[in-house]
């Protein structure tokens, strides 16, 4: 009986937390907001980033790819607290049904009748250094043309090929 007791009441503790504020910017304003996390670990004043990030995973139709979020969130938090953008480089290799949130605004929208609420995000992240890149074996496969991509996409071999080529100049791969 105490231990009910006790886990009401830590519960019922959470839930009166505060919620977490999360900022916008400060380089890439429209995307990638992020919270201030008290007492972390220290940065290094000279601390750099080479990451790749993976991205598998499609968007449901006119929604925003999370997962391409996730490099904005990643440059914005960083440099919020002292990284230089200049130490950090970062690469989105994107392969199976995500290649899908790489079409130009008119291939997505014949595709899916919907507008891509990605194109923005991207642009945004290959304006600030990021290398976007997508599986040809994943776009011959979804029978996208390197034609029907957007301006700031790269095609490669594989995304096999691009993990390995990226791992030789010292990318790390990005788990999440």
């Amino acid at each position: 009986m105490q231990y009910k007791y006790l886990a009401a009441l830590a519960f019922s503790s959470l839930t009166l937390a505060e919620p977490a504020v999360f900022n916008k910017g400060p380089l890439i304003t429209d995307f990638g907001q992020h919270a201030k996390v008290e007492a972390m670990l220290p940065l290094p004043a000279d601390a750099k980033f080479k990451v790749a990030f993976d991205v598998a995973e499609q968007a449901e139709p006119g929604k925003l790819n999370k997962r391409f979020n996730s490099l904005a969130r990643f440059v914005n938090m960083h440099v919020a607290n002292g990284v230089k953008a200049e130490n950090i480089q970062l690469a989105l290799v994107v392969h199976g049904k995500a290649g899908f949130d790489l079409l130009s605004e008119q291939a997505y929208r014949q595709k899916f009748s919907h507008s891509n609420a990605n194109i923005a995000l991207i642009k945004a992240l290959a304006d600030q250094g990021v290398q976007v890149m997508l599986c040809g074996q994943s776009a011959a496969a979804m029978e996208i043309s390197a034609k029907n991509l957007m301006p700031e996409v790269q095609l490669g071999l594989s995304a096999m090929t691009l993990h390995a080529l990226l791992q030789q100049q010292g990318y790390t791969l990005n788990p999440f």
